[in-house]
């Protein structure tokens, strides 16, 4: 029904409307889907994380098969989408989402690492996240008498699950839940973290994180980060280059981690140098929008004729 009331209200008698694109792999695509078939426009779509991993297979190829071509944001997903495009003919590419560099860039001098430490967690707090992960990790600290303060910013339908935990694992002296906070007070508190922790996993619906942007934004902000080798986080902290990884669910192992991280200065400062570079190369949104347009171009020459896709 969505889609035939975007042919008959909107695309009738609108020839300038050549193309149709959604975003997520379920039901914006299946609108695009069921309006291009009606309005006899071809469509393509953007896959990102959830809507890969909790969709039918069979319907997802389907919609695979009869797109122009398809977009995701991490070579992972495109090894998936690939593996489910058993005949190849749809283009699957790869663009990595970005972010603003100019916005989350350290303007203080770099903060010296010393107790207490203050770590930081950005994250909806719901089962792929992993904090419990992460709070049985921060017990392992307080436990050994690691000075340090950790702050979760963020909301979400696990809030009184993790809360409760907090309090059952006697970290309300070390630990503060702050909700959801604005884009400037983030940034201020990148700018006074030591270290970003963050304990990605796989729900048991299938639901997975790709590269969440608060790693990426984290990095662009100088700050290392330990989090989990699930799905594409690997693409974003290479192990002992970029940052740490391990196993999800191994809070013993993300201790030792958070632990390196604050104390070996020089494996510190080679995360730190290593993950700004990174992101400055390969995560730049002001690069990766005009590489998305000259997708968009290049199936359809009149969808950007005469326009400026520069940034």
């Amino acid at each position: 029904m969505q889609g035939a009331f975007l042919v008959n209200r909107f695309l009738r008698n609108s020839p300038e409307v050549v193309h149709l694109h959604a975003h997520f792999a379920h039901s914006p695509t299946s609108v695009a889907m069921f309006a291009g078939g009606l309005g006899g426009l071809d469509f393509s779509f953007t896959a990102h994380a959830k809507d890969i991993y909790t969709s039918n297979p069979d319907q997802l190829r389907e919609k695979i098969a009869q797109a122009e071509f398809v977009t995701t944001c991490t070579t992972h997903n495109q090894h998936v989408l690939e593996a489910i495009n058993e005949d190849g003919s749809t283009p699957i590419h790869c663009i990595y989402h970005g972010i603003d560099i100019s916005l989350f860039n350290q303007t203080t001098p770099t903060r010296d690492c010393h107790p207490p430490y203050q770590l930081l967690t950005v994250a909806r707090m719901t089962e792929k996240k992993g904090l419990p992960t992460i709070y049985h990790a921060l017990k392992l600290l307080a436990d050994q008498e690691v000075p340090f303060k950790h702050y979760l910013i963020g909301d979400g339908d696990d809030r009184d699950q993790i809360l409760h935990l907090i309090k059952t694992l006697n970290l309300e002296n070390h630990c503060s839940w702050l909700g959801t906070m604005t884009h400037s007070e983030v940034i201020d508190y990148f700018r006074h973290s030591d270290l970003f922790v963050l304990g990605c996993e796989v729900a048991k619906n299938g639901d997975r994180d790709g590269i969440p942007n608060v790693l990426v934004e984290s990095l662009a902000m100088g700050v290392p980060a330990v989090s989990t080798n699930v799905s594409a986080l690997p693409e974003i902290l290479i192990d002992g280059k970029t940052g740490l990884t391990v196993e999800p669910g191994d809070s013993t192992g993300f201790a030792k981690a958070i632990i390196n991280l604050l104390t070996d200065r020089e494996l510190r400062e080679t995360v730190r140098h290593g993950g700004k570079e990174l992101v400055q190369n390969y995560f730049d949104n002001k690069k990766l929008i005009p590489l998305l347009a000259a997708i968009f171009s290049s199936r359809h020459p009149l969808l950007l004729a005469g326009k400026d896709t520069s940034i």
